[in-house]
């Protein structure tokens, strides 16, 4: 969840202190990390789920005052723009029966909302990228009622010198439009999946899921369509990137893969963001040192697709725990848990294997797999262990899901239990039809009816059945 400011506007002292206390607060993060003080006992899972608030024909209304207000409820909040909102999970030890928890807990609040929503003549969508959304959506009148929204969209155009952003996606369509303001990041929502982690593999546990990130965009892609455009299979990957692009540095990409594996420890990735990153929040804190609160605001500006984060226990104790951004929102709640089931699944496997994952595929490699899934989905072509090339369909089949399967099994999970979530992945990997499969194949019989499209979308989702076996 986004921490309020109290500020807008930001002085040249304020811009200079902020970096100071970042400074020192990174010093204490490194004394803890090398004093070995950022341990668990057992790792826990937890995720955040955004959607859009749409009106009776399928179009973003921009009612999530209303809705709130209506629904108050302390894990869902505002979004940057007011028809997107963001469900949140409690924390989950990950152990049997720990994903079917999630889910029940996930839908009884999803159902929550949509009664909510539907109260108020409007409904609630998962999708990566609505295909109803316009251009003239993303507007600042638009913007959800918080400060530090409205601090972040002048901050970046202040480092922009003004200049407008451009977005250029080139895919089955080519888009090509300026925009002036924030809001383009709004019209990318996600499935985020946190997973905490003991310091000594927390460096495994970053890069392994930088490696998956690409299989996982592919069997999830659910974001083919934006302002009318056919782009990626996963759009919201170069839109969310081109989004928050501050310009005039080797650094203007906030949104990034990131250039390297960790090495040696996490730290690398916080030292880079105090060394490379200029200031986008200086919102100066009265809180002690300890509680980090400036280094954790610094790192929430900088949005890898795998981002560690420092947390702390209701006791005080710190922890790192990685954010896993890559997976859309939707199709539904099963794919959704499906999707984090792979992905806790294949991280566990691969951190009890003996060599680390990071030895064997290259960080060129990983990232060159991420953008080509998103670009191409369940078609991709990737590489992988020795340098092998092939189908991504076929590495997640042959390798990926009996891996996450292994996964699974050795924290405890039955079979069957662990069968269910994999059996929704194959089917989705062997049908081909992931969200961007339907979508696109729904107009392709229907025609470009994008309100249609996204009225059939949300009646199916409503099913809960996963996407693999909608029918157009």
């Amino acid at each position: 969840m986004g921490d309020e400011i109290k500020h807008t506007h930001f002085s040249d002292e304020a811009f200079e202190e902020f970096r100071n206390r970042v400074d020192l607060e990174t010093a204490l993060l490194q004394q803890w990390v090398s004093d070995g003080l950022l341990t668990c006992e057992a790792p826990s899972a937890g995720a955040e789920l955004e959607a859009w608030l749409v009106d009776r024909v399928g179009a973003p209304t921009a009612n999530n005052v209303n809705f709130l207000e209506a629904l108050d409820h302390e894990l869902v909040v505002p979004e940057l723009a007011k028809f997107n909102v963001e469900m949140n999970t409690q924390p989950l030890s990950i152990g049997p029966g720990f994903l079917e928890t999630m889910h029940d807990n996930m839908w009884s609040l999803w159902q929550q909302c949509e009664e909510t929503a539907v109260a108020m003549d409007n409904h609630l969508v998962m999708i990566g990228i609505l295909p109803t959304v316009q251009q003239t959506d993303l507007r600042l009148a638009y913007l959800s009622e918080m400060k530090r929204y409205r601090a972040l969209d002048e901050q970046i155009f202040r480092m922009r010198n003004g200049d407008p952003l451009f977005l250029d996606i080139e895919g089955h369509h080519h888009l090509s439009v300026y925009h002036h303001d924030v809001m383009l990041e709004a019209a990318a929502t996600s499935f985020q999946a946190h997973y905490k982690v003991d310091i000594n593999n927390a460096v495994r546990a970053y890069n392994a899921s930088r490696v998956l990130s690409g299989p996982i965009v592919a069997l999830a892609a659910n974001s083919p369509y934006l302002f009318g455009h056919c782009l990626w299979d996963e759009t919201r990957i170069p839109l969310f990137e081109q989004a928050v692009s501050v310009g005039g540095s080797d650094y203007s990409k906030r949104v990034t893969f990131g250039l390297r594996h960790a090495q040696q420890s996490i730290m690398e990735c916080f030292e880079a963001n105090r060394r490379r990153y200029p200031t986008l929040l200086p919102e100066l804190m009265d809180t002690p040192p300890e509680k980090l609160a400036h280094l954790r605001m610094h790192n929430g500006t900088v949005w890898r697709w795998n981002r560690p984060l420092v947390g702390f226990e209701e006791d005080g104790t710190p922890h790192i725990r990685i954010e896993h951004r890559v997976i859309p929102a939707g199709p539904t709640m099963q794919d959704v848990l499906a999707n984090a089931a792979f992905y806790f699944g294949a991280l566990t496997a691969l951190l009890d294997e003996p060599t680390p994952i990071e030895d064997e595929i290259r960080n060129r490699d990983a990232a060159k797999n991420f953008y080509e899934c998103a670009k191409h989905g369940l078609r991709a072509q990737v590489t992988w262990r020795n340098q092998a090339v092939g189908d991504v369909r076929c590495l997640i089949l042959d390798q990926l899901i009996p891996l996450a399967r292994k996964g699974l099994l050795s924290i405890g999970y039955a079979a069957a239990d662990a069968d269910h979530w994999m059996e929704i992945i194959r089917g989705r990997v062997d049908s081909c039809q992931n969200g961007a499969w339907w979508q696109r194949h729904w107009v392709e019989r229907y025609g470009r009816d994008f309100n249609c499209l996204v009225r059939a979308y949300q009646e199916r989702q409503a099913q809960n059945i996963p996407v693999h076996r909608w029918p157009l």
